[in-house]
């Protein structure tokens, strides 16, 4: 695999003076996996990210301790009309491989050697979902929905364009669960409503959640819960007509399931529940964000209003948010959407930024003491 110089460089905040980490830097977007799915491999020492470099999408490691670059894909050309999001791609906690969808493929990518090998073909006139790998290693789940026809636009990856005609036209979605050994993928679970988000327990084998997508104030219900060894669906967190709870993840404990969202009074909340419905919390909140993060209810990273805050539970509320570093991105397309991402030692924060010279890059900030830390004027 090719090895590429580090582009690391660091600067202070001028906000809250914490030394942050660029990562990258090149003319092309480069930016982390989404959210809700951990990017670190190699005993937590690497870091996968996707880079746009001569023209294609690859995927590409981070060494964090010298700050090395190396290409693991070698994808040289794309065919018209099927541009990869990498932002799908997901790891296997057992063992160095990756997964994601490339031209209509199921493909898993050995992170040592970057050979690729296909699970399953993805056929036409379906769109996919997000991958995830269950917690044992075996088994790597994804969606798919039928494309939607009506003659409207859509291009879910700069402003969410057709994502309503998608959800009211209710298309046929299906959950997949493929062999990572490379056997017969079985469809676990399908309806006629937009799926999206399939996300794996980091530590339950047969539990996931997905979301019904479309609107947060117009679906019947956003968040599901599912057991992929008994095809039981329920809803989790139910929805009552005034709310909209939605960016929905596991907790590191891989039993509650953290949200955010909006009451009818145009109140935030943020909350956390078990994935059976049990010990629910919601507590509203100061400020307002856009996707948030936390490997437990105690400390919640958020991206709103182009900071990455910090709200942190003293047993009864959350205190107003705090500043840890501006990430100035101008928010316009999925892949410059910071997704903020607490490491797996709760130790810093990566995101994705377009900052500096309109091109998404990756950076880390370090989580330091709360109360260190600016409060966010306005935001009481």
């Amino acid at each position: 695999m090719k090895k590429c110089p580090s582009e690391k460089k660091t600067y202070r905040d001028p906000e809250s003076g914490i030394e942050v980490t660029q990562w990258t830097n090149y003319c092309g977007h480069s930016h982390h996996l989404y959210f809700t799915n951990p990017g670190w491999y190699d005993d937590g020492r690497k870091l996968l990210f996707a880079s746009d470099r001569n023209n294609i999408k690859n995927l590409f490691g981070i060494n964090l301790v010298t700050g090395e670059l190396e290409q693991i894909t070698d994808f040289s050309e794309e065919k018209p009309g099927i541009r990869p999001s990498f932002h799908l791609a997901s790891l296997n906690p057992k063992r160095d491989e990756a997964y994601l969808i490339h031209e209509r493929r199921l493909k898993a990518i050995d992170l040592k050697t970057g050979k690729e090998s296909v699970l399953n073909e993805v056929g036409s006139g379906w769109n996919f979902m997000m991958t995830n790998c269950s917690a044992d290693g075996k088994y790597v789940y994804y969606g798919t929905s039928e494309y939607p026809s009506g003659g409207f636009e859509v291009d879910l990856a700069n402003g969410y364009v057709g994502s309503e005609q998608i959800w009211s036209s209710k298309p046929q979605s299906r959950i997949h669960r493929t062999p990572v050994n490379g056997e017969k993928t079985e469809t676990i679970f399908e309806e006629k409503y937009w799926i999206g988000h399939v996300n794996t327990s980091p530590t339950q084998p047969h539990l996931l959640t997905y979301c019904h997508e479309g609107p947060w104030a117009k679906v019947d219900n956003r968040i599901w819960g599912l057991d992929a060894s008994t095809g039981r669906n329920w809803k989790i967190r139910p929805r009552k007509s005034d709310e909209n709870p939605g960016h929905e993840y596991w907790y590191a404990d891989g039993l509650r399931i953290g949200f955010h969202g909006e009451y009818k009074n145009r109140k935030n909340f943020i909350g956390g529940i078990e994935f059976d419905n049990s010990n629910h919390f919601e507590a509203a909140f100061p400020g307002w964000t856009g996707h948030i993060f936390s490997l437990d209810e105690n400390l919640i990273i958020g991206d709103g209003n182009g900071v990455i805050r910090v709200w942190k539970w003293n047993g009864e509320k959350y205190l107003a948010p705090r500043l840890l570093c501006r990430h100035d991105s101008s928010m316009k397309f999925q892949e410059s959407h910071p997704h903020p991402r607490i490491s797996p030692d709760g130790k810093y924060v990566i995101f994705s930024s377009d900052r500096r010279g309109g091109y998404v890059n990756v950076y880390t900030v370090p989580i330091v003491d709360f109360e260190s830390l600016p409060e966010i004027k306005g935001e009481t």
